[in-house]
């Protein structure tokens, strides 16, 4: 009863009312802040893991020069390890298209139709066109729809691959060029894929790449991506005359490494915010107990005890912090929920794109939150909202009344 009273302005305390006011709308300001960048964050983090992994698998066995002759044998030895779920051919290539004088570099993959069309992350992302246009032979392929747009072409246009590799001729080598018709555009959300990827039947790809049987590589997919590298390692030695393996680890190491390093920074970085608004409580309970002197010395006089003295100052604190918190959580979902909107507002409001996505990947912002890691900011600002009480509280507690009430 005696924190609730406190905590409403008495006469003369407006300006620790403004100061206390301040500190909660602080504390509230450091949650949401933690809870919608640390969600997007993990977002971010969760949806290249999901995409790249999608698309390239959690491991493949790359040929040397391009070509894996022996594959088939290959293949049956990778699927026998255990944790392995498949493992499917692939053929990888940078190459050159074309359409109507335009050039860009794209990157040609071939895949068993059956691949192509299992693939969620592609399957599911089809913008116009259809995949099932895709059979082998019939000369038509999926482009990525970044892709589409610098080339101006669209579905049933004829895209030309330019293979460096051609024909030998008395005049050098010829590049070979092939035309093929646009089945499909599809957009599986991160740019660098989108910008390149021509998608065909592995048949095709083995012709334009005059690779004969052979692919350039294995993708393979496990039970447990952590462990890539442990589930691969046996089979190290026994490929070690036809190619290499290689891991999500090792090929997106420096990004994903960087997020993480991010991510951890921005944790610390951003509960300094708390900390600040902790400091505002210290603060305004110090002004306060120094306003009340009178009032704690007169309870001490009628009987209330030290402990009890403390537990008031300690339950005004600590309100503060727990309000604070819980408006904190309101703001930060809300801002999670409308981020898209407030990131093309304040795009629009400043005529800069704050969501370029051939600089963050991604074509939209992602967000995931962890339930676990907003519990820890939660259990944080209120933890550290609570040890900001118990000094001004001791000194609360520690009140003489004598020395107060002596000229009263």
């Amino acid at each position: 009863m005696i924190a609730r009273r406190y905590l409403l302005p008495g006469r003369g305390e407006g300006f620790i009312f403004l100061v206390a006011t301040i500190s909660l709308v602080a504390v509230a300001l450091g949650v949401a802040a933690l809870i919608s960048v640390m969600s997007v964050m993990n977002g971010f983090r969760a949806e290249l893991f999901d995409r790249i992994l999608g698309l390239n698998g959690h491991a493949v066995v790359q040929g040397y020069g391009g070509r894996l002759e022996n594959w088939q044998a290959i293949q049956k030895q990778v699927i026998s390890l255990p944790g392995v779920t498949s493992a499917v051919p692939l053929i990888e290539q940078p190459l050159m298209g074309s359409f109507q004088g335009r050039v860009e570099g794209v990157l040609v993959r071939g895949q068993r139709m059956a691949d192509i069309k299992g693939n969620p992350v592609m399957a599911g992302n089809v913008l116009s066109g259809s995949l099932d246009r895709l059979q082998p032979g019939a000369g038509v392929v999926a482009i990525g729809a970044r892709l589409a747009e610098a080339l101006g072409a669209r579905v049933g246009d004829d895209i030309s691959l330019i293979n460096p590799a051609g024909e030998s001729t008395p005049f050098g080598t010829v590049p070979r060029i092939v035309a093929y018709r646009i089945g499909a555009i599809f957009e599986v959300g991160i740019f660098e894929y989108d910008k390149a990827f021509v998608v065909m039947p592995i048949e095709d790809a083995q012709l334009l790449m005059r690779l004969d049987d052979a692919v350039g590589m294995i993708e393979v997919e496990t039970n447990d991506p952590d462990r890539v590298t442990e589930i691969m390692a046996p089979l190290a030695d026994r490929i070690r005359q036809d190619g290499v393996i290689a891991d999500w680890k090792t090929t997106n190491a420096a990004l994903f490494s960087a997020l993480v390093v991010e991510r951890t920074v921005m944790f610390w970085v951003l509960s300094i915010i708390i900390l600040v608004a902790v400091f505002n409580i210290l603060s305004s309970l110090i002004m306060l107990v120094r306003a009340k002197t009178r009032d704690i010395a007169i309870l001490r006089t009628m009987g209330a005890g030290r402990a009890a003295l403390m537990r008031v100052f300690m339950t005004v604190g600590t309100l503060i912090g727990t309000l604070g918190t819980g408006l904190g959580l309101i703001l930060g979902f809300s801002v999670l929920q409308f981020r898209q909107t407030i990131v093309a507002t304040v795009g629009r409001l400043t005529g800069t794109n704050l969501w370029d996505p051939s600089v963050r990947y991604l074509t939209d912002l992602p967000s995931r939150t962890d339930p676990v890691e907003v519990i820890g900011i939660v259990a944080l600002a209120v933890l550290l909202s609570f040890l900001a009480t118990l000094y001004p509280a001791w000194k609360a507690a520690n009140t003489d009344p004598v020395q107060v009430l002596r000229y009263e």
